[in-house]
C-alpha cells in the first residue's frame, strides 16, 4: 500500500512538472511558429500551432528592417562584455565585503543593498547628463559601463564567499602570497558555480534591458535586439510575422548562454544560502 501511495504522488509529481514545463515553453513554441507563418494566422480562430512555410520571407523583410547581423553583433558585445566586466568588478567587491574586516562594512554593504530600492527611472536624467557630458553617448561604453557593480550580483557572490573557509586564505598570506593572487589563484577557482550563476543573471539583465539603450543609442546602427525590435511597432500596420522572428532570434542567445553554464547554475545559487 505505501509503494503504491508513493507511485502515486511521484506520478503526480511529474505530471505537474509536465504541466507547468508545458506552460512555460509555450510562449517560446508560440513564438517560434508565428515566425513561420504570415502575420494574419496570429490571429486565427483556432490559432495557428504549426509551423508554416515564411520563415525565410519573414527574416528577409526583418533583416530590411533592423539589419538581423549588426543588430546581433551589437547585443552580443555590449551583453559579453558587460557580463565579463561586471563579474570581475561584483566579484572582488563580495570578497572585500565577505573576507576584509573594516570598520563600516556593514552599514556600507547594508546602504548598498539598499540602493536597489531606489527606482531606476530616477537615475536616468543624472546619468544622461554625465554620457553627454563625457561624450559617450551612441558609444557602446554608454551602455556597458554603468551599472557594472550591480548590487544583486555582489550580494549572490558575497553570500558564496562567505562560505569560503577564512583559515585557507590565512594560510595563503602567511606562505606570503599577496591578495591578488589568493583572490584569482584560491578563491576564485572554487566559485566557478557562484561565477556561472551571476554570469548568467547579469547576461540577461543586460540582453534585456530597453529603456537606457533606448535613450543612449541614437542611431539605428548602434541598436540592441529589444531597441530594434521596438522600432517595429509603428503607427500604421505592424508585421508579426517579423515581430515573432525577432524575438525567436533575441531569445536563441539567452537560452545557449544559460544552457552552457546550467550545470553551475543550481549549486551556485544554493550556495548563496550558505554561510561560514
Amino acid at each position: 500500500m505505501k509503494k503504491r501511495n508513493v507511485k502515486v504522488r511521484k506520478f503526480g509529481l511529474y505530471f505537474l512538472l509536465l504541466v507547468g514545463a508545458l506552460i512555460s515553453l509555450f510562449p517560446f513554441y508560440w513564438s517560434a511558429i508565428g515566425a513561420t507563418n504570415e502575420s494574419g494566422s496570429m490571429f486565427t480562430k483556432p490559432p495557428t500551432l504549426i509551423p508554416g512555410n515564411q520563415l525565410l520571407e519573414n527574416m528577409s523583410n526583418l533583416n530590411e528592417q533592423i539589419g538581423i547581423g549588426r543588430v546581433m553583433f551589437n547585443s552580443l558585445f555590449i551583453s559579453i562584455t558587460y557580463t565579463i566586466i561586471a563579474l570581475f568588478v561584483c566579484s572582488m567587491a563580495s570578497y572585500a565585503f565577505a573576507k576584509f574586516k573594516f570598520k563600516g562594512r556593514d552599514i556600507i554593504f547594508t546602504i548598498f543593498l539598499l540602493s536597489m530600492m531606489v527606482p531606476y527611472h530616477a537615475t536616468i536624467i543624472p546619468l544622461f547628463k554625465m554620457m553627454a557630458s563625457w561624450g559617450w553617448l551612441n558609444q557602446y561604453q554608454a551602455v556597458i559601463l554603468p551599472n557594472i557593480a550591480y548590487p544583486f550580483a555582489i550580494f549572490l557572490m558575497r553570500q558564496n564567499m562567505l562560505a569560503f573557509p577564512t583559515a585557507l586564505i590565512e594560510a595563503s598570506r602567511i606562505d606570503g602570497a599577496s591578495e591578488w593572487k589568493i583572490f584569482y589563484k584560491v578563491v576564485l577557482p572554487s566559485m566557478k558555480p557562484a561565477l556561472a550563476a551571476t554570469a548568467i543573471f547579469l547576461f540577461m539583465y543586460q540582453w534585456n534591458s530597453f529603456l537606457w539603450p533606448l535613450i543612449a543609442l541614437s542611431s539605428t546602427d548602434m541598436y540592441t535586439f529589444p531597441v530594434a525590435l521596438s522600432s517595429l511597432f509603428g503607427l500604421s500596420r505592424i508585421d508579426y510575422g517579423q515581430v515573432m522572428t525577432g524575438v525567436t532570434l533575441a531569445t536563441v542567445p539567452i537560452i545557449i548562454f544559460f544552457l552552457s553554464l546550467q550545470r553551475y547554475f543550481i549549486s551556485g545559487m544554493l550556495g548563496s544560502a550558505l554561510k561560514e
